[in-house]
């Protein structure tokens, strides 16, 4: 008995029988020894090579659950020792031997224990050779060199265990320490602490690792473990402290605390609990299977608002079992959970077990954002990830649908909704204030204030409700012209790219939807009559910026007068049951706006009362003592406008709406010369005009296009006898650009041309200038050619002006006029227009130059015969083309200079004399060499011709004849005359003849020649 009681004093925990046994078992199976060091190593060196403060932590955490107190856990990390002291219930026998084993454990029936089955402590041995376990009960310590020298002395003692002397040798006299406790002399447990366990650190990477393991420790530990409400952490005399509060307004808050600060976590939790079925446990080991009950809790951390907070950097995105693994989940909460996991403790374990749990963490996430504000909660929604974890994935896919109907979510109005059913207002970033007003309208509305680009909301398929069927959704919404004044200022910092629909009130009590081309009035003018020309004006209370923005404009006289319906208005006016009040709303605009017919052409058919108490489009009006009335024939289709409306609106407005003081002028844009050009102006001949053009520009495939035609009307209503006062008023003013400036035309080819205007080219044939058109008068100072042909016009019509309306100037201009070549034919076949031979050769020289086709064949010509200029038969009349043919000529020629005979008589269609002279030679010529002087003056091909003493062709004497491709002369003169014809150097012939009379002077001549 006294033994006993000295033994128990010794070795309290009775670790000689635990080591008789283990070295028994060893010694009766060399086996069993290899499988515990493999295990130790595997657990030590492994799976728990990283996991000593979080075993440490764990045993902490039951023993304080056993003593049903809170648990504080302390960790000094001092030169070459790690101690962990820890409050809660001491150590016993029973948990020595807990801890000497790796397959059972005191904790087997402890269901709320965070250890699992004495594999932890394991993790001692992969810092520590040397470990020592004190408390109030005694104190037991695993020693390597202790459990090597127990094996070696079972070894000395008995040679019968050479297979265990094998085992030893091979692991280099290794044994697995933990399998042996020894007693231990009591080394003191830290003041306020029961129980400590102290390692000798193995080596300087060992304490390394220990330092680092100490820094990482956080709040994570006291989330996982609730057993602890104390962390104190001691580095090389350095501190930080970690305390767990479950009071105040959060369900739990943590604080770290070091000599930096305090750094205080509120904690959102939410928990589930039950039991588990043997079904479910079937595939477990079977220590596992009596651990029914399970738990899952959610951790989230808060600010003082209660909106979610960042996590804290010292906590792991992982499951935790309830202590960290290294199973990923990557959420901004954490999860806590009683999941089976591997041997090692990194690991969830897939299963039934597995499911179920992750299950009805789902179930429990959608409960716990439920307690979150709203807005912040949206940010713990689980984003669809492409790459993740197993349990990752599976908790994703298992929070997806229950999420879609938790309403966790609050609307506009404060009410709780789900995912399912809420409706976004997406405005492209803006329109927050929006989301109030429609509240009412959309009850199902979130906040306005939330982002719509938050990702956790298109995670969540919420309905998003965009602007455009926003619009649509307000098409019949029935609301004061404020209330939407009030949206369209919720919406004005809103993308309007989808606001077009919008829908506005306006001013006469109708909802139109989008606001392009309203008209908006503002503070500075307002329409005084809309109704009566059925413009759309905005409400002025609705009135709004944004409205210009999304195309509506503002109301200004300029802005309603412009508006197509006014447009509509005017021009349906005349068919009006009441024509007047359109009448004196556009007046009155026109008024206000200083437009006029000039800029909306279609003012000019606004009805207005008349003279004769009926109605007539201001086009065809007067006003009364216009200057205009006395210039129009007796059956004009015009009246006169009343005079009431004279005095009520004045001259200058009537005027502005296109009632005539003077010729109206006509403007057109992009008109194509073509079929069609009456659709644009339907003026006298102006069909007739743009053929005109069109022989000018070449008669294209495709139809050339007048960017801007302008017109003056109705010239077709002027008196005969009027034309001088017309031609005045028309000389004047913005009338004269219409006459003057000439119609750019742009051709199909992109080449532009520019061509007398449509009035201009009406006046030429048309106007009268002294009782004449003016294409048969010329210009005072005109070319000199023309003098003789047309008679001058009066000097009251300025040059400009009278070029314009086709008064001859010059030839060049009168060719080029579409009909001039013909004009000027027929005066030239006038034998009572005096025409001299210098002015004829001139017309000639510049005739040939015209396009055939432009000309019409005459019947008779001006010629010369005989030296006499007549006006001739155009049968009898042929265009001399070589001088030596005239005396073969008896009839009249047309002469102009030898290089143009063949285009001029294509151009009259006339023979040249060449085609109608025969050219027989009928006198024998003897062959001479060409005179030396000849070369001198000359480029000659031919050095010889034939001498003739009486030259003769076709019965006629002449002085030389080259008609044959010979050349024939018969004196000095004659030879000289044909040598330079065939060298097509015709000047020369005087100077070549005075050099073949008088051989000598040929020097002389030709320095006289070079002074030419």
């Amino acid at each position: 008995m006294a033994e006993s009681a000295v033994a128990a004093a010794t070795d309290p925990f009775h670790t000689a029988e635990l080591r008789r046994r283990v070295l028994a078992a060893w010694a009766d199976a060399p086996a069993r020894f290899r499988e515990d060091a493999n295990a130790e190593e595997d657990f030590a060196l492994g799976g728990y090579r990283d996991r000593v403060v979080v075993e440490l932590a764990q045993n902490a955490a039951d023993a304080a659950l056993r003593s049903g107190r809170p648990g504080r856990l302390f960790l000094e990390l001092s030169e070459d020792r790690l101690t962990a002291a820890n409050t809660g219930s001491p150590i016993t026998s029973d948990g020595v031997e807990s801890l000497s084993t790796l397959r059972a454990s005191t904790k087997r029936d402890d269901h709320g224990s965070a250890g699992r089955f004495g594999v932890g402590f394991s993790a001692v041995a992969a810092l520590s050779d040397d470990v020592t376990v004190a408390s109030s009960t005694g104190a037991v310590r695993f020693s390597g060199e202790s459990a090597g020298s127990a094996v070696a002395d079972l070894l000395a003692a008995d040679d019968t265990h050479e297979e265990l002397a094998l085992e030893v040798e091979r692991r280099s006299g290794h044994v697995p320490m933990l399998r042996l406790p020894f007693p231990a002399e009591d080394t003191g447990v830290p003041e306020g602490y029961e129980t400590a366990v102290t390692l000798v650190l193995r080596d300087e990477d060992s304490a390394q690792r220990v330092r680092e393991l100490l820094d990482r420790t956080g709040e994570a530990l006291l989330l996982a473990l609730d057993g602890l409400a104390e962390i104190r952490v001691r580095v090389d005399g350095a501190e930080h402290v970690l305390t767990r509060d479950e009071g105040g307004p959060a369900d739990l808050t943590t604080t770290n605390r070091d000599a930096h600060g305090e750094r205080t976590t509120p904690w959102r939790l939410l928990s589930r609990s039950g039991r588990l079925s043997p079904e479910m446990l079937s595939g477990r080991p079977a220590e596992e299977r009596e651990r029914t009950a399970w738990r899952i809790t959610w951790a989230v951390p808060v600010d003082a608002e209660g909106r979610v907070a960042p996590m804290p950097s010292d906590v792991e995105p992982v499951v935790h079992a309830p202590t960290p693994t290294d199973t990923a989940l990557d959420l901004p909460a954490v999860l806590i959970g009683t999941f089976p996991l591997s041997t090692d403790r990194r690991g969830v374990q897939p299963g039934a077990v597995t499911d179920f749990l992750l299950m009805e963490a789902a179930n429990a996430y959608c409960a716990l954002l439920r307690r979150l504000d709203a807005r912040s909660a949206l940010d713990l929604v689980p984003e669809a990830k492409v790459a993740g974890g197993a349990v990752d994935g599976v908790f994703r896919t298992r929070v997806a649908e229950p999420l879609q109907d938790t309403p966790f979510l609050v609307t506009e109005a404060g009410v709780p909704v789900a995912p399912r059913d809420a409706v976004l207002l997406d405005a492209g970033g803006g329109a927050e204030g929006a989301a109030e007003m429609l509240a009412e309208l959309i009850p199902q509305l979130l906040p306005g204030a939330w982002n719509p680009r938050h990702p956790a909301l298109a995670a969540l398929k919420v309905r998003r409700l965009g602007l455009a069927e926003l619009a649509d959704l307000l098409s019949d919404t029935d609301r004061s012209p404020s209330w939407w004044a009030d949206l369209y200022t919720a919406l004005s910092t809103a993308d309007t790219t989808d606001l077009g629909a919008l829908p506005v009130p306006l001013a006469d009590g109708r909802l139109v939807r989008g606001p392009r081309s309203l008209l908006m009035p503002t503070g500075h003018w307002r329409p005084t009559d809309p109704e009566a020309l059925g413009v759309r004006v905005v409400h002025p209370e609705a009135a709004h910026s944004l409205l210009l923005r999304l195309g509506a404009v503002e109301a200004t006289a300029a802005t309603v007068l412009s508006d197509p319906r006014t447009e509509a208005a005017v021009r349906n006016s005349l068919d009006a049951d009441d024509p007047d009040p359109v009448a004196e709303a556009v007046l009155a605009l026109v008024s206000a706006s200083g437009s006029s017919a000039d800029d909306l052409a279609w003012l000019s058919e606004l009805a207005l009362p008349d003279d004769e108490d009926g109605y007539s489009v201001a086009g065809e009006l007067l006003v009364p003592g216009a200057p205009l009335a006395d210039l129009l024939v007796a059956d004009a289709p015009f009246a006169t406008v009343h005079q009431d409306l004279v005095d009520r609106h004045g001259t200058d407005v009537l005027r502005a709406v296109g009632v005539l003081w003077e010729f109206p002028l006509v403007r057109a844009d992009e008109v194509a010369l073509g079929e069609d050009i009456t659709d644009d102006f339907d003026g006298d001949g102006i069909e007739d005009w743009a053929d005109d053009v069109l022989e000018r520009v070449g008669d294209p495939d495709l139809p050339p296009v007048v960017p801007e035609l302008l017109c003056v009307a109705d010239l077709d209503c002027v008196a005969e006898d009027r034309w001088p006062q017309a031609l005045t008023m028309l000389a004047e003013g913005p009338l004269r650009e219409a006459v003057t400036a000439p119609t750019r035309v742009l051709l199909p080819d992109g080449r532009v041309r520019d061509v007398p205007s449509y009035t201009a080219w009406w006046l030429r044939s048309r106007a009268r200038l002294s009782g004449r058109a003016p294409v048969e008068l010329r210009a005072g100072d005109v070319e000199s050619a023309l003098t003789g042909l047309y008679d001058e016009a009066p000097a009251t019509v300025d040059r400009e002006f009278a070029r314009a309306l086709g008064v001859r100037t010059t030839v060049a201009d009168l060719l080029a006029d579409p009909g001039g070549p013909d004009d000027l034919l027929t005066r030239l076949a006038d034998p009572e227009r005096h025409v001299g031979r210098n002015t004829l050769h001139s017309l000639w020289t510049a005739m040939a130059e015209v396009d055939p086709d432009a000309v019409s064949p005459p019947a008779r010509v001006r010629a010369v015969r005989e030296g006499t200029i007549v006006v001739a038969d155009a049968e009898d009349t042929v265009v001399l083309d070589s001088p030596d043919l005239m005396p073969l000529l008896d009839g009249p020629m047309v002469i102009a200079p030898a290089a143009l005979a063949g285009r001029l008589a294509d151009v009259l269609d006339l023979d040249l004399a060449s085609e109608v002279v025969t050219g027989r030679v009928g006198s024998a010529g003897r062959i001479r060499p060409v005179p030396d002087e000849a070369e001198l003056f000359l480029d000659l091909a031919d050095r010889t011709y034939l001498h003739h003493q009486s030259l003769t062709v076709d019965g006629t004497q002449l002085d030389w004849y080259v008609g044959d491709d010979a050349v024939h002369a018969s004196g000095t003169d004659g030879l000289a005359r044909a040598l330079c014809w065939r060298a097509g150097a015709w000047s020369r012939r005087h100077l070549l003849a005075a050099a073949l009379r008088d051989p000598s002077a040929s020097a002389r001549l030709l320095a006289e020649a070079d002074l030419d």
